[in-house]
């Protein structure tokens, strides 16, 4: 009788085990991006992410609408998005504004997380022009820089940095026009882990879900 008691003990202990195991969420790994193909590369090993993975962003040298000057250390050790927008852009701008605004929400006060929308018309958008533009959205993140400054900059940055028009606009110059919609999403060392259409909330929805997972992974 004993020993039936404890083989159904037993037997009950396993099922629980086994329901617990199956039930628990796999670590979650963001993919790396290298190169302006977008092919996902996933890598968790330290030592194999810095040997392979060498591209990083560095946006550095441009003007905020506080006309402040982007210093490494405004995105140094954080994690940062990018978007491409301009003042007078009239039907996708404001709606890829208006997605960025719901991760600037989900993030207001935290200082880890950064934004950066540079202007695609630098020429025009004047820091004051980018400060009107971001009062006028109803943007209170302190840590969301509207950037101005060298055309050439920007577009090599966008293009050879971001990746932001893929493989399409890499080997364009700054005399062709700077068109995407994408948000990249920049890891605290410098590398590109996320894509995302901002025409898109649910793309918006992923990129905040995605921003929390990064914010698990330790710093290299």
């Amino acid at each position: 009788m004993l020993r039936i008691v404890y083989l159904i003990i037993s037997l009950g202990l396993l099922i629980l085990f086994g329901s617990s195991c199956a039930t628990k969420a796999p670590e979650q790994h963001l993919p790396y991006y290298n190169s302006p193909d977008f092919t996902p590369i996933f890598l968790s090993n330290k030592s194999e992410i810095i040997s392979k993975i060498t591209h990083t962003v560095k946006p550095v040298g441009f003007t905020d609408q506080d006309k402040q000057s982007l210093k490494p250390e405004t995105t140094k050790g954080k994690i940062h998005v990018a978007d491409f927008i301009f003042t007078s852009c009239g039907n996708i701008c404001p709606v890829m504004t208006s997605h960025m605004a719901k991760v600037g929400k989900a993030f207001e006060r935290d200082p880890s997380v950064v934004i950066l929308s540079y202007s695609v018309t630098p020429w025009i958008d004047t820091p004051d022009k980018l400060k009107k533009y971001k009062q006028e959205h109803g943007i209170t993140k302190p840590d969301w820089h509207f950037l101005t400054g060298s055309k050439s900059a920007i577009y090599t940055l966008a293009r050879t940095g971001y990746f932001a028009e893929e493989s399409l606009g890499y080997s364009k110059d700054s005399t062709q026009f700077l068109h995407t919609e994408h948000f990249i999403l920049v890891d605290a060392s410098g590398r590109i882990r996320g894509i995302y259409n901002g025409t898109l909330e649910l793309e918006a929805d992923q990129l905040i879900n995605d921003i929390r997972t990064l914010k698990q992974e330790p710093l290299l």
